[in-house]
Formats: C-alpha cells, structure tokens, sequence
C-alpha cells in the first residue's frame, strides 16, 4: 500500500481559502482573473490617489535592499528595495484592516505590511510566496505562523514601462495600475499548494514602481 504524502497546513490552507473565497466573491468591487489555473482577484479603487501617494512615500523612508530566506539567495534574482511598516501606526493599521475585510479573514494570520519599491531594471525573478517546505528556513516559519495562504498586493502608481506582475503558468501579465488590489490563493481548494502561483516583478524599463504587499499564513503570526 501506498504511503500518502503529509502536506503540512493542508487543513488550515482549505480553510482559510474557502473564507477568502466566499468574501472575495461576495465583494462587486472584486474581479476575478478567468483561468482555472489559479484563483486571482483583482479589486478596483482600494485605495485613493492621496493614500497611495502617502504610502510611496512611507515606503522611501524604510527601503533597504530586498532580501531572500536563508539557503535561498541567488545574485540578481531580487533586486527591488523593500521594508515593513509599522503595525501600530494608526495609517498602517486602517489600511491593514481594510485588506483583511476584503478578504475576509482574521487580522492574527496577517504578516506586517512590507512596501517594495522597484527602480529601473529592477525585478523579483519568478517565485513562489508559499513556503517550500524542504527547505531548512520552514522549521522556523512553521513556528512563526505556518504555511503562507493568500497574498494581496496593492499597486500605488502608474509604472512608465514594464514592471508588470506576470503569472508565467497562467499566462498574463498584470499590469501596475494605482488603487488596485490583487489577491491570490498560493493554494489549491484542497489545501496543496498551488505551483501554477509562480510569479514575478518583471524587470521595470522606464520610471519607478511602488507596491505594498500583505501576506497571510494558516495560523496567528508571530
């Protein structure tokens, strides 16, 4: 008899996509990306013109050099600036708390929002936002929270060239277009995570780009 292969947070990964699902579905602000490959959805006017322009400049104030779990690094694979806000600042926290309503889901599983500022010629090669756990950094992120269920990325401004967020496996590349949000599932309904979530920040060609992203695990973050 066949042994069958544990897939941690299986469980936890099914339930917290059928919550994200049913808010996300319910919301007439959220459109779904049409493929059966991956379940993306993009909501329209997330946020002002004024919020994305104060948050721009939130994120030049705590950009340092991206970084790449231990054991994972490769030169020139993440090359953006990034940083993570201040939880408790009262901006951050309503804007935080805004994510986790569309989603549906409980502000413990959220990571802190980190913002992420991609120059010219800068990109994040294609990757996965869910843990492999193979890898020696998942004994550590296990404890802190457990498997990575839903990302939301929301795009600040309009990019002159490039800078797209491409879904190599499912074929599109998602524009920058400034107050959308874009949320994805990095697993499967049954809880497997999804490989077809790989993804990238294509190289920016011309001008700046600006994007917050908020991550949420299976468990209460730590």
């Amino acid at each position: 008899m066949a042994t069958k292969t544990l897939i941690p947070d299986k469980d936890a990964l099914a339930r917290v996509g059928r919550m994200a699902r049913k808010a996300l579905d319910a919301n007439p602000k959220a459109e779904k990306i049409p493929t059966d490959k991956a379940e993306i959805y993009a909501v329209k006017e997330f946020v002002s013109a004024e919020e994305c322009k104060k948050l721009m400049m939130m994120i030049d104030v705590v950009a340092q050099p991206s970084t790449l779990y231990d054991g994972t690094q490769r030169e020139g694979f993440r090359t953006s600036y990034s940083g993570n806000f201040n939880p408790h600042d009262p901006f951050v926290k309503v804007l935080s708390d805004r994510i986790d309503k569309v989603l549906g889901l409980p502000s413990k599983i959220g990571e802190t929002m980190q913002g992420q500022r991609y120059m010219s010629g800068q990109q994040f090669k294609p990757h996965h936002d869910f843990f492999h756990t193979n890898q020696a950094y998942w004994e550590g992120e296990r404890k802190r929270g457990g498997q990575r269920s839903w990302t939301a990325m929301m795009f600040l401004n309009k990019v002159e060239a490039g800078g797209a967020t491409g879904f190599p496996e499912v074929g599109i590349n998602i524009e920058p277009k400034p107050g959308v949000l874009l949320c994805w599932n990095n697993a499967l309904p049954d809880g497997t995570p999804n490989e077809d979530t790989l993804h990238a920040g294509t190289p920016v060609q011309q001008g700046v780009k600006y994007v917050i992203t908020k991550w949420y695990r299976t468990r209460k973050w730590n």
